[in-house]
């Protein structure tokens, strides 16, 4: 019934036996050599009850919705509805007196050039129909000066603010623009593009992103306003993304089972470091309007732990990259070697660490810094010292959540290497075995 030369080894690989008949050449594009059913009944032991710990959580902490509020009617508490730009004329700057400084003449301060411009050159004066909402059809006007930062042009749409206690012709105010339509239109491109290059995968990369979003919308933030710690939200959160994201993308297989493992350890290691320098470095996470208008209508949030929360979320995306990556190299090194044992397979993947490790620090470090630009440039302006920039709580929040989620990052390398290795290895006589004898036909027939 079976031919000894029924599963010849593919493109001349005869010295050594492939991963699996018919797959030489895996890569990322094929599965996984299978583990040992001890293997895999050992990472369920861990991997199980985690799982269940994570959706233990989601019941217990799941929020009934975010708690109501009166309306502040300040920053982005204020009640909004849609509008459109219907006419736009040019007129004198001081006949709509625009300046709501009076000129002074003295340009040697930010006030008066700001006085004097107001009332110099022509001025927009835009008129704004309100498209949604109880008066839908209603028109106001709108200044625009010429040195503002956002000009208005006719058939633009635009966001305007309603503040129903404020006299009649005050209640309407343009806050922004609509940019809805070119942020479909982008994210249209994104979703295509993700699609066109990752084909199945990237559909589920997608669906994945989806829940991911799903659960920060519908458990997370609510979780959080409505008074759980924010540190155990974040984690729950956290703990159920990565494992949507990771088996969705890669797969139920043993190779996913080590990074949800290494991403798990690196989580772990980020939340303790995160706590213990937030305190130490006696950061509020009230640092600005906006984190200041949460605290003010909701106190009893724990902003410091708010901001953990926000280091252990914002690391979770890179990690799970490093991890997955560093598993797959493992791996793909003893597919292309069975003969390797645990300490050959991890300095050789380490050595993939390595670059890996340098380009996701820098990355992160980068990024970082341009969110922080602009607040990095006022302090430029004001000829501060470096230790003054870095001491303002403003930027050490920034420096402790940079450094914390690098610390992680790093520490999950040498991690999931390491677990990958002891894993893949573990199974090296019995797949050793299997192989061979498949390959000559014979059931029992075993390797030399």
């Amino acid at each position: 019934m079976t031919h000894p030369q029924q599963t010849p080894e593919p493109h001349g690989h005869d010295h050594a036996p492939g991963p699996s008949t018919g797959h030489g050449h895996s890569h990322s594009h094929g599965p996984a050599a299978p583990v040992s059913r001890h293997l895999r009944k050992v990472i369920a032991a861990i991997l199980i009850p985690f799982a269940t710990a994570v959706v233990v959580g989601l019941v217990v902490l799941w929020p009934g919705g975010a708690p109501a509020h009166e309306r502040t009617g300040v920053g982005f508490d204020r009640q909004t509805e849609q509008g459109k730009v219907v006419d736009v004329q040019q007129v004198d700057c001081a006949s709509v007196n625009a300046g709501q400084v009076p000129p002074t003449g003295d340009t040697s301060t930010p006030q008066g050039r700001e006085a004097v411009n107001a009332q110099q050159g022509d001025c927009d004066k835009a008129t704004i129909e309100v498209t949604s909402g109880p008066e839908k059809g209603r028109r106001f006007t709108e200044i625009v000066q010429p040195d503002a930062p956002r000009q208005l042009h006719e058939g633009q749409g635009v966001v305007v603010a309603y503040a129903p206690d404020a006299p009649r012709d005050l209640q309407y105010s343009v806050t922004d623009v609509n940019r809805k339509v070119p942020l479909a239109v982008l994210a249209g491109i994104f979703a295509l593009a993700v699609v066109v290059v990752g084909r199945m995968r990237g559909v589920m990369a997608l669906v994945a992103l989806v829940l991911s979003f799903l659960i920060l919308t519908f458990f997370i933030l609510p979780a959080i306003l409505e008074g759980s710690n924010p540190l155990v939200v974040a984690v729950v959160g956290s703990s159920a993304i990565m494992l949507i994201a990771l088996y969705m993308c890669h797969g139920l297989s043993a190779r996913t089972s080590v990074a949800v493992l290494g991403t798990l350890i690196s989580l772990l290691l980020i939340g303790l470091l995160g706590s213990v320098f937030i305190d130490w470095a006696a950061l509020s996470g009230n640092t600005d309007d906006n984190t200041g208008l949460i605290h003010g209508l909701y106190p009893n949030i724990d902003m410091s732990g708010l901001l953990l929360a926000g280091v252990i979320i914002g690391s979770l995306g890179v990690l799970d990259d490093v991890t997955v990556t560093q598993t797959s190299a493992v791996w793909e090194l003893h597919q292309a070697d069975p003969g390797m044992g645990p300490r050959a397979l991890y300095r050789a993947a380490i050595r993939i660490g390595r670059d890996h490790i340098a380009s996701v620090v820098n990355t992160l470090v980068l990024a970082y810094a341009g969110a922080a630009l602009p607040l990095l440039l006022l302090f430029s302006i004001a000829q501060s010292s470096m230790g003054t920039v870095a001491n303002s709580e403003l930027v050490a929040e920034e420096i402790v959540r940079t450094l914390v989620g690098s610390i992680g990052l790093v520490a999950s390398v040498p991690v999931t290497t390491a677990l990958a290795a002891l894993v893949v290895s573990a199974d090296r006589t019995d797949t050793a075995a299997r192989k061979p004898a498949a390959a000559r036909g014979g059931r029992r027939r075993r390797a030399k």
